[in-house]
């Protein structure tokens, strides 16, 4: 048995495919999981649901940014941008189940072997208070507040936490640094508008996870969401996304020896968002 844990496929099918051919995935055997970002960019989003969602309790998916974006487009809580490649899911006849299955995911996972999030984890907040405030975000999302909450996540850049922090104001610094997170000051404040590789990250701030007053040291946590940083596996964390939707490659990585495996994917976008 094994368990592989894949960067942002961004609707890539085909690289996804190939990907699991080239893990010689088994379903009686083996186990995946996606660090969110299933959809959008690439250009068969639709296809990827449809995979990943009939993969069953083989498949363990956290939302991404991506993944909340048409889930507010589903809910009617935000229009579509320019660059958004998602018409087939909302246009499709399984739409509802699909969407239904995707509003169901994890925003946060939490086993021995390791945690998986999108994104990232506020150095204020130990293992135990993300995985508490995770668990609030996802029941709002799967509750009738979803519509308010989308639509004020679409439009916000929200960037510091507080636990005074109520209503939908609390979910939204919650679902920013669970799916949005790359760098952040050293007293904490979120820089949501970067997207650059680390040679490039602003004076006065740290990656979340190198962040001196990080919290939640300790487990092994696999995250997506940063193309720019590209694939980096160290002791206690690995970033999983490999630029799939920039013309990079698609990778996984077997928890139980930390091997990497990567399949190129052609580019279809001309710079990182």
């Amino acid at each position: 048995m094994a368990t592989y844990v894949i960067g942002d496929v961004h609707g890539h099918l085909r690289p996804l495919q190939r990907l699991l051919a080239r893990l010689r995935f088994d379903r009686g055997r083996d186990e995946l999981w996606f660090v969110g970002d299933l959809v959008n960019r690439g250009p068969d989003s639709l296809g990827v649901l449809r995979l990943v969602e009939g993969l069953g309790q083989n498949a363990t998916v956290v939302l991404g940014n991506h993944d909340l974006h048409l889930l507010a487009r589903a809910l009617a809580a935000t229009p579509a941008k320019p660059k958004d490649t998602l018409d087939a899911v909302l246009a499709a006849a399984d739409r509802e189940r699909l969407v239904a299955w995707l509003r169901s995911r994890p925003l946060l996972v939490r086993r021995p072997e390791a945690v998986m999030v999108h994104a990232g984890l506020l150095p204020q907040w130990s293992l135990d208070t993300a995985v508490a405030l995770a668990h609030e975000a996802e029941a709002a999302l799967q509750s009738a507040t979803a519509v308010d909450l989308l639509a004020l996540y679409t439009r916000s850049r929200a960037g510091r936490w507080s636990s005074g922090l109520t209503g939908l104001r609390r979910l939204v610094v919650v679902l920013n640094a669970l799916t949005r997170l790359r760098v952040l000051t050293l007293d904490g404040r979120m820089q949501l508008d970067f997207s650059g590789p680390l040679a490039e990250v602003p004076t006065g701030c740290r990656p979340w996870y190198a962040h001196p007053r990080r919290r939640s040291r300790g487990p092994f946590v696999v995250f997506g969401h940063w193309a720019a940083h590209g694939f980096a596996c160290h002791d206690h964390e690995a970033a999983m996304d490999s630029g799939c939707a920039w013309g990079g490659s698609l990778s996984a990585l077997r928890l139980e020896d930390r091997r990497q495996f990567t399949v190129p994917v052609p580019a279809t976008r001309r710079r990182r968002e």
